[in-house]
């Protein structure tokens, strides 16, 4: 069922609605009304965040979700979805696509990207997994490992990726996974305006993912005021 219902984001828009606790937006209910919104400007999926978030999102906007739990574990550099806690929880909604870090640094525990990933196949194997990479090598590595869906999501978030724009040379990394990769790659991360959207569709992604340039208002505005000083 949760093949059938992605395959309704071939070419299409993915709006990330999230709102973290200590911004003006979070709640469950807005972050429904900010789907719904999205569903009513074209967007055919959500990337949300939280088993509440979603399970909202799938009431009002009944659109196809990619799930993730952004959790802190002290020191640990993964926070998307980090362990199986996060993963029981959005089984709870069971969301079409969960995504997972893959940046490969350690989990909790010191658990490898390759052991986690086995163990969440084995509880979950119906289950599509997004890998949430920040450079083309492990976009690859995570493509070799099995993940249904490869996402630049972490491009120039992480140490090992830092300076790198998604965009440079014609969005060159993404170019270089497409080519590379045997499954189907999302194009996520400072895709913020509508003609690099279009762009990375004609380029071969799956789908697009555009997040803060659509639901975080509060930095929508900070680009226009500060444009006046």
């Amino acid at each position: 069922m949760a093949e059938k219902n992605v395959e309704g984001l071939r070419g299409k828009l993915i709006v990330s609605c999230q709102a973290l606790p200590e911004e003006p937006l979070h709640s469950s209910f807005i972050m429904g009304r900010m789907a719904l919104a999205a569903k009513e400007g074209g967007a055919c999926g959500i990337r949300a965040n939280t088993k509440e978030d979603i399970g909202e999102i799938q009431r009002v906007a009944g659109l196809p979700v990619i799930g993730i739990v952004k959790r802190n574990y002290g020191d640990c550099k993964v926070y998307i979805t980090p362990t199986m806690k996060e993963v029981d929880e959005l089984m709870e909604v069971a969301p079409e696509i969960i995504a997972l870090d893959a940046t490969g640094a350690l989990r909790p525990g010191d658990v490898t990207l390759d052991d986690f990933f086995h163990q969440v196949k084995e509880k979950y194997p119906d289950q599509l997994w997004m890998a949430d990479c920040s450079t083309v090598e492990e976009a690859l590595y995570a493509d070799a490992l099995g993940f249904d869906f490869i996402g630049t999501t972490m491009v120039g978030y992480t140490e090992q990726s830092r300076g790198l724009k998604i965009e440079a040379d014609d969005f060159g990394i993404l170019r270089e996974i497409i080519q590379k990769a045997k499954h189907k790659v999302i194009a996520e991360g400072n895709i913020d305006t509508p003609g690099k959207a279009k762009r990375v569709i004609e380029l071969g992604a799956y789908s697009v993912v555009v997040g803060s340039a659509i639901t975080r208002p509060q930095l929508i505005t900070k680009a226009f005021s500060q444009a006046l000083c």
